[in-house]
């Protein structure tokens, strides 16, 4: 995979060893000063940031100052529109998945059933074994071929973009397509992944697809949606998008909300909170009026209307004060399984990514080879275990025939059941269920639940890295609900609670420390487990099981993240940073434009530099002394040497200018290619003209003295959400301007390499110490 090292990404980053490439990558591409690279899905790409801001140039006041209330009122009433248009097409997506992959699953678990019940084993292991071996072909091989940046979760890019990341290609048409039909695909074959995670990519593809208001390229195109082609617009929608995924996956409305403020979001207000909260509850209604129709048998091998909805309610749940430690013990131990888990998972994927460097075919290979391993896995384990006699008292058929049930006969006799097989040897929504259950404490065995445990742990780290969509939410309940089963069986008859109730809590523990979240995952279990009753153990043993993880490594999102070489801010400061000035690490020499501009100076410094954002000055005659009048895009001076708007003399033109320009010649570009230098063409008589810059030039850009530190300059840079921050200095000098911050500035791996006593220093040593203590303040 080779990385064009002329794309333009970050600008004014002329350092070429302080790039940040991806740390699982083991390819080294050509140092370049204007490239960050980053691991996208499953290829490397070259990755830009965001424009958040608001360009307050001439132009932007004209173009506001021009619309009535009826076009405000648009704008208003079409963010919620877009908003409800999200909640019902994410909420039919959610719905189809679910429907998809229980009748698919559903009609290989019958038929591989039907055959074993006529002791016709290996037929029945040969079909079970090639029809998972198909599906994570399919699936495989669409996502390589077709979107390779499908591949994964698609959690830690969307959250890089609500960062300010943009990624190419991660919230296009065909990214959604392999994102539906690679998990419908991938989950079904038995892969111990999950569908939560591509459906919160899903989400976010549906919101940004809708708000970049058709595609040009296609002559799809909708003037009513005009007023959203920006990022800012595009991110509160994103948001809303990203809080549909959870909510759809998991009929949790309010813990969709709560995911996306707790873990995605880095800008968060009342306005959008509102706008969030009325998109999943959009998603609620849809799934219930859908639900409804299943319940009729019109969905096939769908069920009676589940959709991962997990009932442990129990009017006889009471617990003491002597429940207290043994819940206390659970959380802290599933802390530490969660801080092993994530280390183990960035290990692997840095493994798999060495692999998948030797092109697409070994891609494939990794997919196909996981798939085997599991096939034989689930096939043959239960195999280890001993029939058991079904219970007298059973609340259901003994043993069960067909898909799903806690008494898989699998290969016992008449009146026994396999209790392993109960949960392996079944979809991962069934083994939830099975172990979520109420009344079931003698079901299932030590033995069973040990071996189910530890598969289910490796299996899913391993899992998670093949080419496809993969998710990590359900494979990390099922293996923390066997954990807690294990636990409430040690426990026994000392505990009021059920094995069930500690399988909750136990997959409430694993979440906790793989993921970090509290108020978010406390809501999503409390809503998929409709049992209230829990709801004190549940804060308790998230808040134990985060904190004791913390103390270990990150959230395997934010560890995922830094292994790909996204540059995320994080919220909190390094101890370092304020120790330095933003002098310290602004790096030269700085590319600048003067107010009126000859045509053939900005064709070549747009050639020869990939910055995507240049400071303005004023000199004589136009201003008594040299003086900042502010920063002008790269993509709107293309538009300008595109639209030729060019004047004989260096003389400010009059507004004029704005009649052959309209407001969405400069609207942002979707997920499409925008306009290149390269493209266009000038004679010699046009490159000796002039272009007046002031109209379209950001005459207020913030900026921030040489002399602040470079932690108050990172807290303003995320809260504000800037793409540059301009650098004036302290005392009067010739340049009005020293230079640019970019997220890139920001980066610890540029701040060291531009500093290296730090490396050394006690700062350093403390950087590791108080992180995970930085993030409780």
């Amino acid at each position: 995979m080779s990385v064009n090292g002329n794309i333009n990404a970050w600008l004014n980053a002329e350092d070429p060893e302080s790039i940040t490439a991806p740390l699982i990558s083991g390819q080294r591409s050509t140092p370049n000063s204007t490239s960050q690279v980053a691991l996208v899905g499953a290829n490397v790409c070259p990755v830009e940031s965001l424009d958040y801001e608001i360009l307050e140039n001439e132009f932007f006041k004209q173009d506001w100052r021009s619309r009535g209330k009826m076009q405000v009122f648009q704008y208003i009433f079409m963010k919620w529109i877009l908003c409800f248009l999200v909640g019902l097409i994410v909420g039919l997506i959610g719905f189809c998945n679910n429907l998809a992959v229980e009748n698919i699953a559903g009609i290989k678990f019958v038929i591989t059933s039907n055959m074993m019940l006529k002791r016709r084993f290996l037929l029945a292991f040969i079909v079970f074994f090639f029809s998972n071996l198909a599906l994570t072909l399919f699936a495989s091989m669409i996502t390589s071929f077709v979107a390779p940046v499908a591949a994964g979760s698609g959690i830690p890019e969307v959250k890089a973009y609500l960062n300010g990341v943009d990624a190419p290609g991660i919230f296009s048409l065909r990214t959604l397509f392999v994102k539906i039909v690679g998990s419908v695909s991938a989950v079904s074959s038995s892969l111990l992944i999950g569908k939560a995670g591509p459906m919160v990519h899903t989400g976010a593809c549906v919101a940004s697809l809708l708000s970049q208001g058709g595609s040009k390229k296609y002559g799809l195109t909708w003037k009513w949606l005009r007023y959203f082609k920006n990022d800012r617009d595009r991110r509160d929608l994103v948001t809303c998008g990203s809080a549909a995924g959870i909510a759809a996956s998991f009929r949790s409305p309010v813990g969709g909300v709560l995911f996306a403020f707790e873990e995605m979001a880095s800008w968060w207000r009342s306005a959008l909170l509102w706008r969030a909260f009325f998109t999943t509850a959009v998603i609620a209604i849809v799934l219930r009026a859908l639900i409804d129709v299943c319940l009729s048998g019109k969905c096939g091998l769908f069920g009676t209307g589940g959709l991962i909805m997990f009932d442990v309610y129990s009017e006889s749940v009471s617990y003491h004060i002597a429940d207290v430690p043994a819940v206390l013990l659970l959380g802290f131990v599933g802390g530490i399984l969660g801080s092993l888990y994530n280390s183990l998972l960035t290990k692997v994927l840095r493994i798999y990514n060495l692999i998948n460097e030797r092109g697409i075919i070994y891609k494939i290979l990794i997919a196909c080879t996981i798939s085997i391993f599991t096939s034989c896995l689930l096939f043959g384990l239960p195999w280890l275990a001993s029939c058991r006699p079904c219970p007298a008292d059973a609340a259901e058929a003994c043993p069960t025939i067909g898909r799903s049930g806690n008494f898989k006969k699998f290969q016992c006799p008449p009146d026994h059941y396999n209790d392993l097989a109960s949960l392996i040897f079944n979809t991962n929504d069934d083994a939830i269920r099975n172990l979520f259950s109420k009344n079931t404490d003698s079901e299932f065995h030590f033995s069973s639940i040990i071996i189910f445990f530890v598969t289910c742990f490796f299996l899913s780290i391993f899992s998670y890295g093949v080419v496809a969509p993969a998710g990590l939410f359900v494979p990390v309940i099922v293996t923390g609900a066997s954990y807690g089963r294990f636990v409430g069986m040690l426990v026994g008859s000392h505990s009021n609670l059920n094995h069930g109730l500690y399988a909750v809590l136990g997959a409430a523990s694993l979440l906790g420390g793989t993921m970090r979240m509290t108020v978010s995952l406390c809501v999503i279990i409390l809503e998929l487990t409709n049992n209230l009753l829990l709801l004190p153990l549940i804060m308790v043993v998230l808040l134990v099981s985060k904190t004791t993880a913390d103390a270990f490594n990150d959230n395997i999102y934010d560890l995922i993240m830094k292994a790909k070489g996204l540059p995320y801010l994080e919220a909190h400061v390094e101890p370092y940073m304020r120790q330095l000035t933003v002098a310290d690490v602004v790096t030269g020499p700085l590319q600048l434009f003067y107010g009126i501009e000859k045509v053939g100076n900005i064709v070549h410094v747009l050639r020869t530099t990939g910055h995507n954002g240049f400071p303005v000055i004023d000199e004589p005659p136009l201003s008594e002394s040299p003086v900042l009048f502010g920063i002008v895009l790269r993509a709107h001076l293309i538009e300008l040497l595109k639209k030729k708007a060019f004047v004989s003399t260096p003389v400010p033109t009059s507004t004029d200018s704005f009649k052959q320009f309209s407001s969405e010649d400069f609207a942002k570009r979707g997920s499409g290619n925008g306009d290149k230098i390269e493209d266009i063409k000038l004679n010699e008589e046009e490159m000796e003209m002039f272009i007046d810059l002031h109209p379209f030039t950001n005459a207020s850009p913030y900026t921030v003295v040489e002399t602040m530190s470079l932690a108050k300059a990172l807290i303003l840079f995320r809260e504000v959400g800037l793409r540059h921050l301009l650098v004036i200095p302290k005392i009067s000098t010739r340049s009005p301007v020293v230079g640019i911050l970019t997220r890139h500035d920001f980066m610890p791996e540029h701040i060291l390499s531009l500093n290296p006593m730090l490396v050394n220093s006690r700062w350093k040593r403390l950087r590791f110490r108080l992180a995970p203590l930085a993030k409780l303040f």
